[in-house]
């Protein structure tokens, strides 16, 4: 194998697989990426045997190839070389080495055989569409947030995503004291996909992948599996094997107290104030609703207390209720547009978050006492 990339190219894919490759493993093979050149292109591999990428990168190939190299190694030289430089990767036969160099640099790293790599299922899924990949990212980063990390509840360790009655997609969210629901129209040839669990280290390297990807991009979905199929890159996943909680149960549907609020003014007084509580392990922050204003403030024994009012508009009953305020500030950062709205009930009910001109999201939040 003999073959000279440009380094941001290369970085960029590598990136994507190095942070899929576990730093520890029983299994050598697995701290590795195979390296294939053939034709215009060198391809890398990388999996932890629950997830997998294989993507692309455009090379001068002199000498098809393979082989396996060790994955964070490879990745932290490719990351100190200087920016837009070319690359010249040599794989020496004879001792199973890669050597690389840029300019005056040069590495020799052990490689492993690529025949020790294992086999990546490429296998066709049963339920096949195509979606736009501006919106399938805009399903999960409204979502992820909320995901849980209690192993106890592993099932929701993930993004649930099913579709909604005859034409419509959705994903959800939820760690017991917060709740994400976003929705989009439902892509062509979606209709019989199976409700889905979406791990949460899947859902971090689609969203990167999804970043860069300009156009659409093809889903395949099986009860156990997903693949996500863009033009350089192929990301395989096994699913989180559940049954995820009934958690429209949790939307409440008599919230009939609304407060309209401009979104940005509002968070940002709600950091300030929190800055009173950062410290403690449940960040509290209390809102008093009443008169057309909102009171938000926060106190600790050592840190002393704060409060901030906020002119809003309101419809119903005073209300007095707290928060996590970091719960609080992770549904805002998610508002689309600059109003939205809160919807209560009293203080000891859950309330609903969402845009005052975008109805594809909403959020439920918890209330804590403070």
């Amino acid at each position: 194998m003999k073959l000279t990339v440009e380094r941001n190219a290369f970085l960029k894919a590598l990136s994507h697989g190095h942070s899929v490759v576990e730093r520890r493993t029983t299994l050598p093979i697995l701290s590795h990426i195979l390296l294939s050149a053939d034709g215009v292109n060198i391809k890398m591999t990388a999996t932890d045997l629950e997830l997998s990428i294989v993507e692309s990168v455009s090379a001068i190939v002199k000498e098809p190839g393979k082989t396996a190299v060790p994955a964070h190694m490879l990745h932290d030289i490719v990351r100190k070389f200087p920016d837009g430089c070319s690359i010249l990767m040599e794989l020496d036969k004879a001792n199973n080495h890669l050597h690389i160099s840029s300019g005056k640099s040069n590495f020799n790293l052990p490689c492993l055989p690529a025949e020790d790599f294992p086999a990546i299922n490429t296998v066709d899924l049963p339920h096949k569409f195509k979606i736009s990949a501006k919106k399938l990212l805009h399903l999960i980063e409204r979502t992820k947030f909320a995901m849980s990390t209690e192993e106890t509840r592993y099932f929701l360790n993930g993004i649930y995503m099913h579709i909604h009655g005859d034409n419509e997609l959705r994903a959800a969210a939820t760690d017991g004291h917060r709740l994400a629901r976003a929705s989009m129209p439902l892509p062509e040839g979606a209709k019989g996909m199976p409700g889905i669990i979406i791990s949460r280290k899947t859902v971090a390297e689609i969203s990167k992948l999804l970043t860069d990807c300009p156009d659409g991009l093809e889903v395949s979905v099986s009860e156990n599996q997903i693949c996500f199929k863009m033009l350089t890159a192929v990301l395989t996943a096994r699913l989180i094997d559940g049954k995820y909680p009934n958690y429209e149960d949790a939307i409440p549907s008599a919230n009939s107290n609304i407060v309209y609020l401009h979104i940005k003014p509002f968070s940002q007084a709600v950091d300030r104030v929190a800055t009173i509580s950062a410290s403690e392990k449940t960040p509290g922050i209390r809102a008093i609703i009443k008169d057309g204003k909102i009171t938000l403030s926060a106190a600790n024994n050592n840190s002393g207390n704060a409060d901030e009012e906020i002119e809003i508009e309101y419809q119903g009953d005073d209300v007095d209720i707290g928060f996590n305020s970091r719960y609080l500030l992770d549904v805002a950062q998610q508002i689309d547009g600059e109003e939205a709205q809160i919807l209560m009930s009293d203080g000891a009910s859950p309330v609903i978050i969402k845009s005052s001109n975008d109805d594809s999201a909403l959020y439920v939040l918890m209330p804590m006492r403070v």
